[in-house]
């Protein structure tokens, strides 16, 4: 095998290649990107726009140069459109229109996922309306911002990169509104912990409203007319991100086989049923270590790991795909919000038999100077004590990062709530306690546990 010939330049094409070339530093690694940005981080675009980030290059995990610099080659600005299997060929046509035809012995299909686009709504091709995705998308928003100087904007979704694009526009002194179809916001968390997300949203003067789904945008003057049942306000600009969709058109085309919404099903080697051809990323079903079953679940940091075991079995590997636990974590103003695993009511879906405590502290010794408070939700099965999930809130200061990644190795390793006391933490009183929080928490699910298990005393 000489040819690794990828489709797409982002976390799991981009991972491919670089692993493959580890593995096997003779292969000839080609990269088409249907863009001029390869390895970009699109989880970096709210604090570009923001201002945070005032560069854009600087979003870039590593320069086309760079990469080349790693014997890969890439080829921008090129569109995958048909694989022919049989002949193990790939057409891409150029920004001129141009068609190039590329052999390959292997190939890894890395296409990631395109925006969702809402039926029900109408008007979303309208100026000022803007989805967000791409760089494409965010340079767009970005003109709109500089050209245009928005006062106000209308974010139609209660998810991470909503909540990330409100805190965002909120930073250059726009006002905004999050509309969202659902009851509450960040309607991945229990009720309880959106509703303190909720509250940080309106503390920084973000209007909320949801249970409502937005029908119409129309222009009116300069403005937007944005609508719904019982609702309406113009506002200067748009910004829709409902969700996205597995970019599987091209992988269609070998006749490779889809599924779960319309992902690409590979093994757990991220091989697809094409003989020669592997899959990762955004674009692929993913196995769920605690499910034991495939979902759709897109997430930056599953793409890089299976880019980086596809890579290195199209090469001759024999890697395999551990399992997704859905990890996640958001800073929105002054809190960062992270979950792990299942909750309740998912847990129950899947069979278990869950049990849910939540549980508040501080991050660290309350003496010390700077304490924040912590709002866990701590669920395990009820038969086998064993973890199942955790969903922490708290302020951006306080660890969040580190505790839902305790958790998450807990659950990785199919540990037991109880057994989370035993792992030997750090301990200062500027960073936690002699009980780490989520030890506490684990302590707190515990008795909740036998206390609810006691039998009921009969009185006469």
């Amino acid at each position: 095998m000489s040819r690794l010939l990828i489709i797409g330049g982002s976390d799991a094409g981009i991972s491919a290649a670089l692993r493959a070339r580890e593995v096997n530093p003779k292969v000839d690694v080609t990269v088409v990107v249907a863009d001029s940005f390869p390895n970009y981080s699109i989880c970096g675009l709210p604090f570009y726009l923001s201002g945070e980030v005032p560069d854009w290059h600087n979003l870039a995990h590593r320069t086309a140069e760079e990469i080349a610099g790693e014997g890969i080659e890439l080829l921008l600005d090129r569109t995958a459109q048909i694989i022919e299997p049989t002949n193990k060929i790939v057409t891409a046509v150029d920004r001129q229109g141009r068609s190039h035809s590329l052999k390959y012995d292997r190939l890894v299909v890395a296409t990631g996922a395109a925006s969702t686009q809402p039926r029900s709504i109408e008007g979303l091709d309208l100026p000022g309306v803007y989805l967000l995705h791409s760089m494409a998308d965010s340079f767009a928003i970005h003109q709109h911002l500089t050209t245009h100087a928005p006062e106000s904007a209308v974010i139609v979704g209660g998810g991470y990169i909503d909540l990330e694009m409100a805190d965002a526009l909120t930073h250059r002194g726009i006002s905004v509104t999050v509309v969202q179809h659902s009851e509450s916001v960040m309607k991945t968390l229990d009720p309880s912990l959106s509703e303190i997300v909720s509250e940080e949203l309106q503390r920084h003067n973000v209007e909320v409203v949801t249970g409502l789904a937005i029908e119409t945008i129309e222009q009116q003057g300069t403005q937007l007319l944005v609508k719904g049942e019982g609702f309406q306000t113009t506002t200067d600009m748009v910004v829709v991100a409902v969700g996205v969709k597995p970019a599987a058109d091209l992988a269609q085309t070998a006749g490779v086989a889809t599924g779960i919404k319309g992902a690409i099903k590979v093994n757990l080697r991220l091989e697809t049923d094409v003989p020669d051809i592997y899959a990762a990323g955004d674009c692929v079903e993913t196995w769920h270590r605690l499910l034991k079953k495939y979902t759709y679940l897109p997430l930056g940091t599953t793409a890089h790991k299976q880019g980086r075991i596809a890579g290195e079995n199209a090469v001759g590997g024999n890697r395999e795909f551990a399992g997704s636990l859905g990890t996640q974590v958001v800073k929105v103003f002054e809190l960062a919000i992270a979950r792990t695993g299942l909750r309740d009511s998912e847990a129950a879906d899947a069979g278990f038999d869950p049990f849910t405590v939540a549980f508040e502290t501080w991050d660290h010794k309350a003496y010390y100077p700077g304490a924040h408070k912590l709002y866990m939700r701590i669920t395990g099965d009820r038969q086998t004590n064993r973890l199942l999930g955790a969903q922490i809130v708290g302020h951006h200061q306080a660890e969040i990062a580190k505790r839902i990644d305790i958790f998450a190795t807990a659950l990785f390793h199919n540990m037991k709530i109880d057994q989370l006391n035993d792992l030997d933490l750090s301990y200062a009183p500027p960073f936690s306690s002699p009980w780490d929080p989520i030890q506490m928490g684990a302590q707190a699910w515990v008795k909740s546990q036998q206390q609810s298990d006691r039998p009921i005393p009969v009185h006469a």
